[in-house]
């Protein structure tokens, strides 16, 4: 009896352990389905139910399985939790099945700001697929990050708070045509009914999230946008039968279908849009499809016919500024695999040669979100080209160096556009740099977000200080601005000697000083080629024409004549001010301390400065306009407030004479006597070749 009972308990566990096993394999198979058409939310959640219920030890091949799958589904909705999802994978061995693990567990390592760990993943992808241009791209802007976060850039970037709603997604902003004032963008937001409450949007099978629909919004005369409110009038198509009934194409706010990623031609009346409506229940792809506008309201959508297979799924499009061309994306045969960007050309009212863009802009990856610029540049996004993690924004241009004119040259936008997160769907305002995008850096939940973006206008600002020798302010210098675009403009110094002028770009500059009393000074710079904004710092100083003026930095070799070469910069200041000052005459004096006899002082003096004078010549200053003299110990230092500032212990207006020195200590006598040592030049004539 008992073992009738034991063989039936075990017949049972039999009937449930089998019946389990096939549950989990059909779950599996369902979920699969549900992954082949795109709805990875829905997959992912059924994978996650399949994999708690997988033995490691009896089961650990499909149990990678799933967990890869998994991965998969949130890499593709951007959820974060794909990482864990592959390690699992790994621990069960997977990549022994697929190495492609390593690619897409590096690209969510990238995509996590986890660079290191990411570009060992992409190497061990590469081992098996060497020539693999994603991954090669991935590894290259791993290593590359840390001197591409050292790289800067003009441009500007902020949240465009007034587009954004709390915990929902906002992307793709367009502008309507050449309309700077009106702006359409996709978000999936609720609309608020009577009461205050929201309605309820049927979440998509895809990501999960609510769905997604074109909102509109107008600039008020003040710059503020406001009225952002839901496009309506697009999907009344009607139902063609009584099949769809979970289509609700039919109601005025679009119900159930999905709408987003929109563009315009240039005159803003004729729109093109992604536009997916669900069937039964199902997701079954997007298409494009087109609108015009009459007074104000947009007419009932029409399909754009891009392939003779309606089942091909087309979205993002993006028309040219001629409105002859239309770039969009697509997942049809022919590509480089996953989403490729591709063109078709219109013809008597017909899209022809529809064809996918070259290797050169199209990855094995997904390229999405093209755009055209007002200037015929493409702009698009992508995770196969090297960046810095998940979608990158690029712009690409025909390469005018080739004949082939399917060559295209694609750039990184770098930051402050790119992010280890998704940053995609940018739209300028008509020719100018300025504009917005979409990015959903920063935010923890994926949320995508819009910013604003704007290139600065370059600023180069001349400024600085006028003092004369001392360092006191000269507060009635005179400047002049001499510029090879036909700048000549004048200027006073403010009465604290400072003084401050903007410039232009790609301009050569002259800028005299002048104050009466004083020797002109002179410079010369230019703003040739500058990528950025600079203020320039130039310091005027001015020599009185009525008192001697110390030349420091003056050397000479011990007990000697002859000039050390770190007199050179100071003498090559004296030329310059010569050359500045071309009527001008000078006396050049070289001073001896009282040490020594003053026959010898005398002599060494006058060679001294018989040298600084054949340096002058040397560089061009006419002999007629040079004296040297050699004074010895003839002529000490007066103290000036300057002087006695710098050392308290020598009074104002005291000569640095031998009977004071000698009343000093060794160490402030030393001070004295080589204050004494010194080269001066003073004006002699100010009318020199004159008359």
């Amino acid at each position: 009896m008992r073992n009738s009972q034991h063989i039936l308990v075990f017949c049972l566990l039999s009937i449930v352990l089998c019946l389990s096993g096939c549950s989990i394999q059909q779950r599996i198979k369902r979920a699969d389905k549900k992954f082949a058409i795109g709805e990875y939310y829905i997959a992912g959640d059924i994978y996650k139910q399949c994999y708690g219920r997988l033995s490691m030890k009896k089961e650990r091949q499909l149990k990678g399985y799933v967990a890869y799958r998994q991965g998969e589904c949130y890499r593709l909705i951007n959820n974060p939790r794909a990482a864990n999802c592959y390690q699992s994978a790994l621990r069960c061995k997977y990549h022994l099945q697929d190495s492609t693990i390593f690619l897409h567990a590096g690209q969510v390592l990238q995509y996590q700001g986890k660079y290191k760990d990411a570009a060992k993943s992409y190497e061990l992808y590469l081992q098996s697929h060497p020539d693999n241009y994603v991954a090669q791209a991935g590894k290259y802007a791993c290593q590359k990050m840390d001197e591409w976060r050292k790289q800067t850039s003009r441009y500007k970037v902020a949240e465009a708070k007034e587009f954004n709603q709390k915990r929902t997604s906002n992307f793709a902003p367009m502008f309507i045509g050449n309309q700077s004032d009106a702006l359409m963008f996709t978000t999936n937001r609720q609309e608020k009914q009577k009461g205050g409450k929201k309605s309820l949007k049927r979440p998509s099978n895809v990501t999960g999230q609510p769905i997604f629909q074109l909102y509109q919004t107008r600039q008020n005369a003040a710059g503020k946008w406001e009225d952002i409110e839901m496009v309506e009038g697009l999907t009344g198509e009607g139902s063609d039968s009584g099949e769809q009934k979970n289509d609700s194409t039919d109601s005025k706010q679009g119900g159930s279908a999905e709408m987003g990623v929109c563009n315009f031609s240039s005159d803003g009346r004729t729109m093109y849009f992604t536009y997916s409506k669900p069937i039964n229940g199902k997701d079954l792809g997007a298409k494009i499809c087109k609108s015009e506008r009459a007074s104000g309201e947009w007419g009932e959508a029409q399909e754009v016919i891009l392939f003779r297979d309606s089942s091909i799924t087309v979205g993002h499009p993006a028309l040219s500024n001629t409105g002859d061309t239309l770039y969009f994306v697509s997942d049809a045969a022919g590509g480089q695999g996953g989403k490729d960007i591709w063109m078709a050309e219109l013809e008597s009212d017909q899209w022809v040669n529809v064809q996918p863009l070259p290797a050169s802009i199209n990855t094995s990856a997904d390229e999405m979100y093209p755009y055209v610029h007002a200037d015929g540049t493409l702009y698009f996004a992508s995770n196969g080209h090297p960046g810095y993690g998940g979608l990158d924004l690029y712009k690409a241009t025909i390469d005018s160096t080739v004949t082939d004119s399917t060559v295209w040259v694609v750039y990184n936008l770098g930051a402050p556009f790119n992010t280890n997160g998704d940053d995609f769907g940018i739209t300028f305002d008509g020719m100018t740099q300025n504009g917005f995008f979409s990015s959903n850096r920063n935010d923890k939940k994926g949320y995508d977000k819009i910013y604003r973006f704007w290139l600065p206008e370059m600023e180069f600002i001349a400024e600085g200080l006028i003092t004369d020798e001392q360092g006191e302010p000269v507060a009635d210098a005179k400047l002049r601005l001499v510029g090879s675009d036909g700048t000549n403009s004048k200027l006073s110094a403010r009465r604290d000697g400072t003084y401050k002028i903007k410039l232009k770009r790609d301009v050569k500059y002259i800028m005299l000083v002048t104050a009466r009393g004083y020797l002109n000074s002179k410079e010369q710079w230019n703003t040739l080629g500058m990528k950025d904004s600079k203020a320039y710092e130039m310091n005027f100083v001015l020599n009185p024409i009525s008192r001697p003026v110390t030349m420091n930095n003056i050397f000479y070799e011990f007990g000697r004549w002859e000039l050390t070469k770190a007199s050179e910069e100071e003498l090559l200041s004296l030329v310059k001010l010569l050359q500045d000052n071309p009527n001008i005459t000078i006396e050049l004096s070289a001073h001896t301390d009282m040490k020594g006899n003053e026959q010898f002082n005398q002599e060494l003096s006058q060679k001294r400065a018989q040298s600084c004078c054949d340096f002058l010549i040397k560089h061009g200053i006419e002999r007629e306009r040079l004296t040297p003299v050699g004074y010895g110990k003839q002529r000490p230092v007066v103290a000036d407030k300057a002087l006695h500032t710098r050392y308290p212990f020598i009074p104002q207006e005291q000569a640095l004479d031998e009977s004071f020195i000698l009343s000093l200590p060794a160490d402030k006598q030393e001070i004295c006597n080589q204050i004494n040592r010194r080269t001066e030049f003073k004006v002699v004539k100010t009318t020199y070749k004159l008359y």
